[in-house]
Parts: C-alpha cells; sequence; structure tokens
C-alpha cells in the first residue's frame, strides 16, 4: 500500500509600513470576527496596557496645559511599558544575535537588484513554534539555529521577546501574534495547544482543511493581525486538503516619527537604483542627531515617538548593500546589544537628511533557506518527527513562506510581518554638518524601544 504523506505549513508574514493620517488602526482591541470565532477552539488575551496621554486633553477652557495631570497619567504609562518589557534584559541572548545574522544573509544576499525584506523575530517566534512541536533530531536541528540548547530555553527566550516587542498603548502598535490550524477531522495532543497559548499568545483554529472557508478564515486572522497590510499577500494563501496543521506568525507595528518630515521640504531627484537611474519624491530635514561612520557605510537614525528607531544605512560609493550583511560593524548595529550611541566613531552635528518616500514588499519561499541553515529533517518525510502534536505519520513541512512590507512617510511608519509555515567609509565627518542623501541603494533596520531588531530591509529600487 502507498504510504499517504500528510505535511504541515509554516506561513510567516512580516509587513512594514508608515502608517497614513486616514489609516484605520488594527489592534488587538477591534480585531476578531464572527468567522473566526467559530473556528476558534483555544483563545488568548493580549495583556492590557495603559495608554499614552494624549496631550489636547490636558489643556483646559482658558488653553492653560495641566502639567500636573499630564504627569501623572504619563508616570503610569512610563511604568506599565517597563514593566511590560523588564523581562526582556534578562531573557536575551547573545545567540539570537547568530541567528538573525545568519539568517538576513541567507534570505537577502542573493535578490537579484529588486527589494527585500524581513521580520528576523517574526521568523524566529516561527520556528520556535515548530520547535514546540517537533521532537528527537528535528527539534534538535531548529533549535541548533535558534541558539537554544533546549525547547525550554527558547520557550523563555520567545516568551521575552514576545513582551519586549510588545506594546498597544492607543499611539503605539507593536504585537507579535500566533495561531495554529488544524484539522477537523484529527486528534491532536492539547498539551501543546496549552503551551503555545501560554508562552506565544496563540489561539488555536479547527476546521475542514483546504476549504475555501477555512482558507478566507486564515487570510481573514492574517489582515486583522497585520492591519491589512499585507493582504495582497495574503490573498493567494490556501492550505491543501491533505494539510495536518499550519503555523502562522504575524507582526504589526506602527509608529510616527519624532520629528516629522514637512511635505513642503518634499521635492524630486534621481535615485540611483540597481536596475537604473529613477526620479522620486524625497523627503528632507535638517536636525542635529547622531551620525556614525564606518569603513564601509553611514548611518544615521530616525527617531520614533515613542517606540524605538529607524536606522538607515548608506554604502559607501561602490560598495553594495549585499557586501554589509556579513560585515560585523554592520551587525554590530543590527545587534540587539548595541545602541547606535554606543558606536565608538559617531557625532553629534547637524545631518541634512535626504529619504526617498518608498512601499517595499517581498515574498520569500523560506524552504531552502531554513535547509541551507540546518533544519533539514523537518521536510522529510521519513525523518521528520511531529509526535508531540499528533499521532498522524509521516508528517512532515512542506511549506514555509514569508511575506513582508515596509511603507514610509512624512508622518511616521507602520509595519507588519507574517510567517506562514505551510553607508562613508573610515574618514570623519565635517566639523559641524554633514549631508546624509539616500540616493542610491540603501539598507533599512526597524527596532523597538529595547533595541529589538524588528524588520531589515535592502531598497534597490523605487519604482
Amino acid at each position: 500500500m502507498k504510504k499517504l504523506s500528510r505535511y504541515i505549513c509554516l506561513l510567516l508574514a512580516g509587513l512594514m509600513i508608515i502608517p497614513l493620517a486616514a489609516c484605520e488602526q488594527k489592534t488587538p482591541e477591534n480585531q476578531g470576527s464572527e468567522e473566526l470565532g467559530k473556528y476558534e477552539i483555544v483563545s488568548v488575551k493580549y495583556p492590557e496596557m495603559a495608554h499614552y496621554p494624549n496631550e489636547s486633553e490636558f489643556i483646559n477652557s482658558n488653553g492653560e496645559f495641566d502639567d500636573e495631570g499630564f504627569e501623572k497619567v504619563y508616570e503610569a504609562w512610563r511604568r506599565d511599558k517597563e514593566k511590560q518589557n523588564a523581562g526582556y534584559v534578562n531573557g536575551y541572548q547573545g545567540e539570537l544575535n547568530d541567528f538573525i545574522s545568519a539568517l538576513i544573509n541567507e534570505l537577502m544576499k542573493d535578490n537579484g537588484g529588486e527589494n527585500v525584506t524581513c521580520s528576523p523575530i517574526n521568523i524566529y517566534m516561527a520556528l520556535a513554534m515548530l520547535a514546540e512541536t517537533t521532537e528527537g533530531e528535528t527539534r534538535a536541528q531548529i533549535l541548533n539555529l535558534l541558539g537554544a540548547g533546549s525547547v525550554e530555553e527558547v520557550r523563555e527566550q520567545a516568551k521575552n521577546i514576545w513582551n519586549a516587542a510588545y506594546i498597544d498603548d492607543g499611539a503605539s502598535t507593536s504585537v507579535l501574534a500566533n495561531s495554529l490550524w488544524l484539522r477537523d477531522d484529527l486528534e491532536y495532543k492539547p498539551e501543546v495547544f496549552n503551551t503555545l497559548a501560554n508562552n506565544y499568545y496563540a489561539s488555536s483554529f479547527k476546521g475542514k482543511m483546504g476549504s475555501e472557508e477555512f482558507n478566507q478564515a486564515l487570510r481573514d486572522w492574517i489582515n486583522e493581525q497585520t492591519g491589512g497590510l499585507l493582504k495582497e499577500q495574503a490573498s493567494g494563501l490556501e492550505l491543501d486538503p491533505a494539510t495536518v496543521l499550519a503555523l502562522a506568525s504575524t507582526i504589526y507595528f506602527r509608529e510616527k516619527w519624532d520629528a516629522q518630515f514637512s511635505p513642503n521640504a518634499n521635492d524630486e531627484r534621481v535615485f540611483h537604483g540597481a536596475k537604473g537611474d529613477e526620479t522620486v519624491t524625497f523627503m528632507n530635514q535638517s536636525d542635529t542627531q547622531t551620525y556614525c561612520w564606518a569603513d564601509k557605510f553611514a548611518v544615521v537614525a530616525k527617531e520614533f515617538t515613542n517606540n524605538g528607531s529607524m536606522l538607515f544605512f548608506l554604502p559607501d560609493e561602490g560598495v553594495a548593500p549585499e557586501e554589509l550583511l556579513t560585515d560585523e560593524q554592520f551587525l554590530g548595529f543590527v545587534s540587539g546589544s548595541r545602541r547606535i550611541y554606543d558606536w565608538a566613531d559617531c557625532k553629534y552635528l547637524i545631518v541634512n537628511m535626504s529619504v526617498p518616500k518608498f512601499d517595499v514588499s517581498s515574498d520569500i519561499d523560506l524552504a531552502n533557506g531554513l535547509k541551507h541553515l540546518g533544519i533539514v529533517d523537518a521536510f522529510d518525510s521519513g525523518k521528520a518527527d511531529f509526535s508531540p502534536i499528533s499521532e498522524v505519520e509521516n508528517v512532515y513541512l512542506d511549506t514555509a513562506k514569508h511575506a513582508a512590507r515596509v511603507k514610509i512617510d512624512e508622518e511616521g511608519c507602520e509595519a507588519a510581518a507574517y510567517t506562514v509555515m505551510a553607508m562613508c567609509g573610515a574618514a570623519m565627518p565635517p566639523q559641524e554638518e554633514v549631508d546624509f542623501v539616500l540616493d542610491r541603494p540603501f539598507i533599512f533596520v526597524i527596532k523597538d524601544s529595547s533595541n529589538l531588531p524588528l524588520f531589515v530591509g535592502i531598497v534597490n529600487t523605487l519604482n
């Protein structure tokens, strides 16, 4: 009798976008559809956070500002945020840097001159959940890539990462969401559901695998978790009827610049892209800030109002962005263990910054990349071990996809990611002022307030 091979899908989606004033904010408070609810068998509730004070609410009828009242609410918000992020300092492991370095090089080096962006943290969370559903050598290979000695260690790391990244205070949003998608005609071991819910805030859904209704429920869940930013990418997601289970992980990030660009300062100029010159809109701003330089690039950080910063790396003339992916100095900035002002070669001076408005996205098939990084057995029906989740035989990982999108404008940045598994030289800058013009391919990194690199991308073209 021919063996029936059944498979698991790992879906990872990442999306970064700069929000427009007219955009509707999608957060856990207004998510959840009736259609999704009928499939949900394990639900999770995200932590409640004190809201960031709205300054307009502290101005009385005489136009006077209530400093004392504002400070009281602000202090409650600050304490709450510190409490939420406290575990990150204790839980951060240097091995996470090794994982991020290896991953971004593997996924971004061969881009053919196209834009490419990903969320390393989103992929980390998805792989951590995958480890929870595996055993033996299958799990060992995943843990090795994640730099963990045990599933308990990666579980603790993932939990700390989730809490460090999480913010939903009415002004900023950064949410990692996870879920399991199960067949309604198979039995599963509920212990895994509880572990994923308690440590990864993962909800579980069960329905007729491969049906249009269940596929649409998955798409709806991804769209709700990512504010609809990956709607186009998610529209083609379908689970085969033979799928045993699917793991879906998303990240949604929305923030405003601390110092917004003025649209009146915008101009049209040439971006010397990887595939030719393009005339595009540049946003311009002069401000006193930290400017750093290294052997092959210069870097400037654009701060967000409450939650981290976006780092822009401009490679030296003649240096391709891809060359920086293995550069130790570049990786030192990407690392969650170092902040930009820790860099030795930095100056605080006037930076005349010119950044092109962009909206970049990419879809990545993770399978070959994960295999190159050592996760092999999970894709082999004869070796894969998914016994912790189900007793069904010949289960293997068939699909691993990652979608990401990043968009910036004058106001700020909105970012989201989902994963589904079915710059200047070493010379010092001028003494007081420097031009930082991103008019050729560059790299960006988005970091949260705990310095965790949420998104990394290469902008090669703008049209």
